[in-house]
């Protein structure tokens, strides 16, 4: 792949309304590759697909680059600003940074990002159980009860799909996991210190383009003030329902698009919520970025929650 021409692609890229616009025409060959982007793609699909892949290169730059990145792309939900010059001030505004700095840190992930999409004119190639996903997420948290109901479909991407990949991230311990319908839990145990890992082995494998719907009860130790989506693949729609009960906090916001490490970041706020009569409070969201944060933050001294992937 032709490193220079993929630079010149993605400075088209971040003019305007960057991903937030219509791509079908700013999306040049050397982006289409790099992102596995097809003919019969459709605006929809090619945002998607170049949108999952940039953030996932985005993955592996500093933290102000890949803020930077996002924010030029239009990929962070937060900076859809229908100018580049509005998201450049945005991304100033988020790093403490003059814009002019920032132009420079725009520049310098667009360099880095080709050096790390031209290595391969494709995504890498991933295992059988990242072959999916999600079409729809639901979770309800019960604060009172300290029960979290996962309940999603997926769907294959890849022919003879036979297992998925699942994580939970808690303050410490290991969770209770219950299967309600559509596979076997395997437990791989703790991949990081607050991360635990699962593996869901469904009853057999499954056609490019099947659905498949599973549900899981999860039971927490302890809980965080959040319940957030950090989804490792696409995600069409999440809805978050959290019972706070009796003890309702006084402030909820919801997060969306959110860096992970705002999640837990009190300065943070996101979005204000009302918390309705019998104490919940219900979320939905569309088109979820792969590597950002969807869901809920509340202040509460008496209730914790959990933060999940």
């Amino acid at each position: 792949m032709e490193r220079s021409e993929l630079v010149q692609e993605l400075k088209t890229l971040r003019k305007g309304r960057g991903l937030a616009g219509r791509v079908e025409d700013r999306v040049g060959p050397r982006l289409r590759s790099a992102c596995s982007v097809l003919a019969e793609d459709g605006m929809v699909a090619i945002r998607d697909k170049v949108g999952g892949r940039l953030s996932e290169l985005a993955a592996d730059l500093p933290e102000d680059l890949r803020v930077a990145a996002l924010a030029a792309f239009a990929i962070c939900a937060e900076a859809r600003q229908p100018l580049y010059q509005e998201r450049v001030r945005w991304a100033a505004h988020r790093l403490d940074r003059d814009p002019r700095t920032v132009r420079r840190r725009v520049d310098e992930a667009i360099d880095l990002l080709a050096d790390l999409a031209s290595t391969s004119s494709s995504p890498p190639a991933v295992s059988s159980s990242d072959r999916w996903h999600t079409s729809s997420l639901a979770i309800a948290l019960v604060l009172d009860e300290l029960l979290v109901l996962e309940q999603r479909r997926i769907v294959a991407d890849h022919e003879g799909l036979r297992s998925l990949d699942l994580a939970v991230s808690l303050p410490a311990g290991r969770p209770s996991a219950t299967v309600l319908y559509g596979g076997t839990l395997v437990d791989r145990g703790m991949e990081t210190s607050s991360r635990w890992g699962y593996g869901l082995e469904l009853p057999r494998p499954l056609s490019r383009g099947e659905s498949f719907d599973y549900a899981v009860v999860f039971r927490p130790l302890s809980l965080r003030p959040y319940m957030v989506s950090v989804p490792r693949q696409p995600c069409d729609e999440f809805d978050l329902r959290v019972r706070f009960g009796a003890s309702r906090p006084p402030e909820v916001w919801a997060l969306e698009g959110a860096f992970q490490r705002d999640v837990s970041d009190p300065g943070y706020l996101g979005r204000r919520e009302q918390v309705d009569s019998s104490g919940e409070v219900h979320l939905r969201f569309r088109g979820l970025t792969p590597g950002l944060a969807y869901g809920a933050r509340w202040e509460s001294q008496d209730h914790l929650a959990e933060s999940r992937e």
